[in-house]
Formats: structure tokens, sequence, C-alpha cells
């Protein structure tokens, strides 16, 4: 039965209302489509989806976290078949429980969080810090079932059903359920990284590094001090990893809950019980965490160590409902993927605004894309440069910065990532996605969200609005 209940993404800057259901078999799932939920409707999985993709105002939410069966797994070819419901931190609590030296499987995309579903990860083709040479989620999905308001089951994948497919891979949720998943791992030497963090004092130097990284690290990204400014713009910390060789130390140290999949929260963790204070993420604290945090190294260039890959890839699951950080009235997160041969100078374009306007954020990641073939009708990555930073929900002032920040990005032919996206127009939107068309052929007519609806406008309303 369904249950009225607020539902919110993960920056707490949205706050609708649902009808909400959570089933426990994929076999409720046709009377669920078929007219028992109010419509329009949408799969809501772990809502680390920062801004209103994963929301549906006025309509319905099909809670998926209690479809997290694993329903085989092939250790010669690294096979998983599981339920879209299964997070990507209960995997990796299987995989560490029975790692095996000669096969050792690993997921082979992950982004800043464990705390995400599959059929999250698909719906948003999640990128990770190894997109250069693994691309997105969406490359390693073999196929998946997809239950449609009309009570077909479709299997979808290459050869099969494959407009739909690519459709469904970041297609937001729009095209249907996914009830289960053929995903391939990947083999690797060691759940131990060998990391490098190396101090950078420009955005120059960024670009040298990341060029110079590429062909022998697998996982690179930086944190960058938005607030810096002049020569030291650009200035933060380099971090490059790879799997270390079989048999590296030291001992493993598993952090409390790491393999908690079920609410993204852990007994054991850091945690923030109630929301901060409006404002005490202000500019003198940011300013005081970046000059702290640039400094970490205690004045060498580069740190090198042998650690568990849990804090390189998920430092902030370390610390329950962190979100809470920035106060009731929530955060906007502004990620950004500009192509190639306009990256450096937009990239230092977005710095100075921000620096200019005093909102930095002290969770500022920096990194390149790789030559990929996206997937997905809709997914994000270009080969170019990303750039991703929360900023405390200020009112409008936060917003004419991100819409500043939407300016210098369209210009360069680049585009923001619908997953942390909660305020683009529909006008800019279109024109950095023009296939958003096509996904709306083969989205189910039963199913919505806030985002789609926002930056669709009905899906023609807006087809003629210049984006500068």
């Amino acid at each position: 039965m369904a249950m009225t209940r607020s539902y919110l993404s993960w920056g707490r800057f949205h706050r609708f209302g649902h009808e909400a259901v959570r089933p426990s078999r994929d076999q409720d799932m046709p009377g669920l489509l078929g007219g028992a939920l109010p419509h329009p409707m949408l799969a809501y999985g772990m809502g680390r989806s920062y801004g209103d993709s994963c929301l549906n105002d006025g309509g319905a939410l099909i809670d998926m976290r209690g479809l997290d069966r694993f329903l085989d797994f092939d250790r010669d070819t690294g096979v998983l078949t599981c339920e879209a419901g299964v997070s990507l931190a209960t995997i990796l609590g299987v995989i560490s429980r029975r790692a095996e030296p000669d096969a050792l499987w690993f997921l082979p995309v992950s982004p800043g969080t464990k705390f995400v579903t599959v059929g999250g990860a698909i719906a948003n083709d999640v990128h990770g810090k190894n997109h250069h040479g693994a691309g997105t989620f969406g490359e390693h999905v073999l196929s998946f079932r997809l239950a449609r308001s009309d009570g077909s089951v479709m299997t979808c994948g290459p050869g099969e059903n494959e407009p739909l497919f690519r459709a469904t891979i970041g297609g937001l949720g729009l095209t249907g359920v996914i009830l289960d998943v053929r995903l391939q791992l990947r083999l690797v030497s060691s759940l131990i990284l060998e990391v490098e963090d190396i101090r950078v004092d420009s955005l120059d130097e960024f670009y040298r590094l990341s060029e110079d990284s590429l062909a022998e690290w697998e996982y690179t990204a930086a944190w960058i001090d938005c607030l810096a400014f002049g020569t030291a713009l650009g200035r933060g910390i380099y971090t490059r990893a790879r799997h270390a060789p079989a048999g590296t130390g030291p001992v493993r140290s598993r952090p409390a809950g790491a393999d908690s999949g079920k609410t993204g929260s852990a007994k054991g963790r850091l945690g923030v019980p109630v929301s901060a204070p409006d404002g005490m993420l202000n500019n003198t604290f940011v300013k005081a965490f970046n000059a702290v945090y640039h400094r970490k190294l205690a004045g060498r260039k580069v740190v090198r160590r042998l650690v568990d890959f849990d804090p390189v890839f998920y430092p902030l699951d370390a610390i329950n409902d962190w979100n809470r950080l920035y106060g009731n009235a929530g955060f906007l997160q502004y990620q950004s993927a500009v192509p190639d041969q306009d990256a450096y100078q937009t990239t230092r374009d977005q710095l100075g605004l921000i620096a200019e306007a005093g909102q930095g954020s002290f969770l500022a990641v920096l990194k390149t894309f790789g030559e990929r073939r996206n997937p997905g009708l809709l997914s994000f990555p270009v080969a170019g440069t990303t750039l991703a930073l929360d900023f405390p929900n200020r009112g409008n002032p936060t917003l004419d910065l991100l819409e500043r920040l939407d300016e210098v990005t369209a210009r360069a032919g680049g585009r923001v990532y619908p997953a942390k996206d909660g305020r683009v127009s529909a006008a800019r939107f279109q024109a950095s996605y023009p296939q958003w068309r096509d996904l709306a052929a083969h989205a189910d007519p039963a199913f919505s969200s806030s985002f789609w609806r926002r930056v669709t406008g009905g899906h023609a309303d807006h087809q003629d609005e210049s984006p500068t």
C-alpha cells in the first residue's frame, strides 16, 4: 500500500511530498505499474542524486531498496546478476569477504559514494576516477530486465532491444523500472591501492600532471582550493592511484559499516545527527579549511602510501549524513563537463568567478575525462574537464552565481550533470543534450520526474528558446 511521506535528494534543497511504495518482490511490479500507483511514477534508490532527478513532486515513488538480492555470480567470468536495489556498498562488502587471490573481482566503475543502488548507477550512468580507462558504469552493463507500465517486461542489452537499452542507461529512470541487472565486474590484483598525493600549485600544473598520469595510473582526481586566485588559481592536491600487486600489505582494516548498503548509514561511523546551523559553512570557514587542507602534505611535494580502497574512493562515506552540515537550507552542487579544446580557459574562468563571488566550496573536485564513447543517450561525460563543487544555499546570490557558471560552461559547448543539478533552465539543458528528444521517444508514458518536467516543459515548450 502506498504511503505519503517526504523523500529528499542529497542536496536537501528540494522538499516534496510523495506517495511511495516499497515492493519486496519483482513479481509485485506489474500490479504496481498497471494502476495501483498514481501517475506519474518514478523509481527511487538511495536518494544520492543531489537535485530533483530522483524526485517526483505530485507523483509516486517506487522505493527499490526492497529489491536487493543477489541472483547469480560466475566466479570464472566475473558476471554478477542482482536485483536493481542492491547497493554498491553491498557488492563491495561481499567482494571484501570472499576475495580470492586468483580471481579478485571489483566494481568496474564507481562514483564518489558507494551508497547508490545498481539501478541508480545505470539510470545516471555514473562515472568514477577511472573514466579515462574504464568509461562509465553503463559500459559494463551486459543486460537488464525492464518493467513497463503496459505490463511488459523486456530484456535489454546490446543486440536485444538495444535502442531502449541505450535510452535507459543515463535515462534518469524515465523508461520504466529496472528489475535486475547482469553486470561485468573487473579483475584486479589487490584491494590495496598504491596512492600518490601530489601538491599542485596552479591550474597549469594540474593539467601537466593529469596528462603524465593517464598511462600508468588507473584513478585520478584533484581536490582544488576554489577560493585561490591569481598565480595560485587551481592549486590543490592531485591524487592518483592504482591497484597494488597481488599479496601487497598492509593488513586491510575495513571501516565500520563498510558492508552496509541498506540505508547508507552504519553504526560505528562518524555522523551528523542534526542539521548544522545555516551559515556555518561560510566563506571564513571555507578559506580556513582550504588553507589547512592544502598544507596537509606538511611541506612535501609528494606523499606515497598503501591504503585500502575505501578511503580513497569514498572519503565522505565515513561520515553519516554529511549533507546536514549545510543546514536546513540545503545545498546545490554544480558539476560541469567542458570539451578539451576550451577546457583550460573555461576552468580558469569558472574558478575565477567562484573566487570573486566568495562562495567557495570546501568540496571541489577537478578531473579529466577520457576519450570514450558514451553508452547512453544522455550520458554526461565529454572528453575534457569536469569540475564539481557544493554551494551552501544562500538564495539568490547562489542561484545568480550558478547562472553565471552556466553561461561560461555553455560558451565552451559544455553541460551540467543531471544527477547533480537542481536548477538549470530548460533551454540550456536542451541545447547541451540534443538527444533528449530521443530519450523522450523511449520514455514510458507513465513515468516522469520533477527534473524532467523542469527541463523539458512538456517536451516541446522550450525548443525555440535561446540558450544564451
